[in-house]
Parts: C-alpha cells; structure tokens; sequence
C-alpha cells in the first residue's frame, strides 16, 4: 500500500537468507528478495557491510517518492574495507580488475559480496581476471545513466556471475541468458548457518570452482 500511495514508509528486515540456518526452512526467505523487487515504486537495500549499511540508510532518509525496504543480515560479517559506498547509484565496483578489461564480472549483494570478494581471490591465484561488482539497491542502479551503467557492466564482456543466496529468477537482466547465477531455487535446510551454506555451494572455493567451470565453457 504504501508503494501504491508513494508513501516513504521504511520496512526493515533481519532474516535474508538461507544462513539463519538454525531457525530452519521456514525462516529462511529464498523468494523474499524476488517478491519485494517485484513492488512498482520500493527500493530494496541490501548492503554489504556497515560502511554500505550507512550509506544505503543515507539514501532511504533522502527517498520521499515511496517506501523502501532495508535487508539486514544476522550473521557476523567483516568490514570491506574503507571506501566510498556509491549506494547512491545502486551499483559500483568494489573489486577492479588488475588489466584494462575483466575477464568475467561478479555481481553480489548483501553478505555475498564478501563471499564474491573472497571468490574472485582465488580466482585471481588461478590466473584469472575477476572484477567484484556490489549491487545494493538494484532498482537505484536502473536509474543510473545509460554511461555509468556500461562502466559498471561493460557490453564487452560477456561472462557473468551472480551471486545471492536467494532465488535466481530475475538475475537474467545482468549476466544475459549465457551468464551464471549462483543462487537458491529450493527451500534450505535446518542445521547450523556455516554448514548450511556450505551444503549448498556457498563457500569461497565452491563458488571459485563453479565460476572457474563456467569460464571453461
């Protein structure tokens, strides 16, 4: 009601993904992130880490078209480092390649981006050329110029990853109907957070792997 109203209402959440492990399927939102970005006029925000987490509240105090919706993690994270958390447009490069082009694109939101971080390191140590996107807020990134887009996801290249443990459906916008999304499309399992994720893929080596078989291709 309140996207329909353009009433700039805040809703928090705290349970996104399937590393609430311990609380079982039930409270562990594989579709919630699909359903909330599917709401005409809410901007979802799921930050990486405090340095995103401010930014992005940064950005909800600003928005007073309609309401938007902030997705908060339970599990302990670490910092990303200092930097400057464009979450004012959405998207931006946390992790530049080390050439003049990557050689595949990570797009990650939430507390994947540590996991795609992570990722792209052992990616690198295999010789290979990653660039680290983090998405915050995918419809603020939709906004953005046709120029700032392509610098963040360049046409040329054609290989790429995303990484959120949640449904997958949707990510086809970003890494084209060739790229590879790395998600959950069934429900979780009870069982502690690190082990669940690990169950289901989402570990560094895992998602390296995955990637490095995909590259191959």
């Amino acid at each position: 009601l309140s996207a329909l109203m353009g009433v700039p209402v805040v809703c928090v959440f705290t349970h996104d993904s399937i590393a609430v492990g311990e609380d079982g399927p039930t409270l562990q939102p594989v579709e919630h992130l699909l359903l909330l970005r599917s709401i005409p006029n809410l901007f979802v925000y799921r930050p990486a880490d405090g340095i995103e987490t401010a930014a992005c509240w940064i950005e909800i105090l600003k928005r007073v078209e309609g309401p938007s919706a902030l997705i908060l993690t339970r599990q302990k994270l670490g910092s990303l480092g200092q930097r400057d958390a464009q979450a004012d447009r959405g998207a931006y490069i946390i992790l530049p390649e080390t050439g003049d082009q990557p050689e595949v694109i990570l797009i990650a939101t939430g507390s994947e981006v540590e996991l795609a971080v992570k990722a792209a390191e052992k990616l690198r140590a295999q010789g290979k050329d990653p660039r680290v996107v983090s998405m915050p807020c995918v419809e603020q990134f939709l906004e953005q110029s046709p120029a700032y887009i392509e610098s963040v996801l360049p046409k040329a290249v054609e290989k790429r990853v995303s990484l959120e443990m949640g449904r997958t459906l949707g990510w086809e916008r970003f890494v084209g109907l060739g790229g590879l999304c790395i998600g959950i499309d069934r429900f979780g399992e009870s069982g502690p957070g690190d082990a669940v994720m690990a169950h289901f893929g989402f570990t560094p080596d895992k998602v390296a792997d995955r990637i490095l078989a995909y590259l191959a291709k």
